[in-house]
């Protein structure tokens, strides 16, 4: 199997204001003259990672990564203001313009898999190919299946116990509502809290095996605050799509070369999701993995790194 290429630094980093409010931390890594890809990461609201540069061959890609509007190190940190599905599309436009470059390859995995094909689907001109994994499409039986009870709850009851247990009992009928109210308090022990609960059931999902380091780790304020609080804003609006707004969009992108990669035992976005995407748009490669969510798992991985070679040998 494929394993992630070696640890990098990134060759140049810079904070790049978008609006009035928003900047964005960017960095990139690899070789300067290299195939151009943009990495979109998960949540919204969750962040990069060191290990988000090791998806690329560095002799071949020039490896654009970014926080986005609210998350990571932009600034301001967890904000909400103009923060949407459509202002994070803009904002990588607004990169790919700075940074002068004509066409890349998008890569995303969870929420960032709903974001590259957002922008896919408004500005396919600008796409070489996409690497999609753990598929999302943003729709709301995805997001009730993990957010309230009756869907990944009867998969991690305990989990879910300690998620619910945040909540009175007669609020928990809709959760996503019951965690906004507390989320947005004016007390910040409250909005602390609700957002670590948030973030403990989050990681306590991602992946097939029991990983207690992960869910300390989306627990930890600097990650839940952003992740739960950018989390909710979005749910709550579906996103800001259509009805099935990407899968009703394929035509516009079934010329791009795309790679699909799901591990079978995704808890947080079930294989379904990839399997409808897959059904719509047939000339995509469709890879179902034994893993469960994480980008890090091993056979995921191996998807992945195959992926973007393939990409690689086909424009370098």
């Amino acid at each position: 199997m494929r394993e992630m290429y070696p640890e990098i630094e990134p060759y140049r980093t810079q904070h790049l204001s978008v609006d009035a409010v928003h900047t964005l931390r960017v960095e990139e890594c690899g070789n300067p003259d290299g195939l151009p890809v943009v990495f979109l990461h998960g949540g919204p609201g969750a962040g990069l990672a060191t290990y988000h540069r090791r998806f690329f061959d560095p002799a071949r890609y020039r490896v654009v990564l970014f926080d986005q509007r609210g998350a990571g190190q932009s600034t301001p940190f967890a904000d909400l203001t103009d923060n949407t599905t459509w202002h994070l599309v803009a904002d990588i436009e607004t990169i790919r313009e700075k940074l002068g470059i004509e066409r890349w390859v998008v890569f995303g995995g969870s929420w960032g898999s709903t974001l590259a094909l957002a922008y896919a689907q408004t500005h396919p001109q600008r796409v070489l190919g996409l690497v999609l994994r753990g598929i999302f499409l943003c729709r709301p039986a995805e997001i009730r299946w993990y957010y309230e009870e009756g869907g990944a709850s009867w998969i991690l009851p305990e989990k879910w116990q300690r998620y619910a247990a945040a909540i009175p009992a007669d609020e928990r009928g809709n959760m996503m509502e019951a965690y906004w109210r507390r989320l947005t308090a004016d007390d910040e022990a409250v909005r602390l809290a609700a957002a670590q609960a948030w973030g403990a059931w989050e990681g306590g999902g991602i992946t097939l095996a029991e990983s207690p380091e992960t869910e300390a780790g989306f627990a930890a304020p600097e990650v839940a605050l952003s992740l739960a609080r950018i989390e909710a804003h979005y749910f709550r609006h579906n996103g800001w799509f259509e009805p099935d707004q990407l899968l009703r969009n394929v035509d516009s992108i079934r010329h791009i070369p795309t790679t699909i990669i799901h591990g079978r035992y995704d808890i947080i976005c079930p294989v379904k999701s990839a399997c409808d995407l897959a059904d719509a748009w047939p000339e995509a490669e469709l890879h179902i993995v034994l893993a469960g969510h994480a980008a890090s798992e091993p056979a995921i991985v191996d998807q992945l790194v195959r992926a973007t070679d393939r990409l690689a040998d086909r424009y370098v």
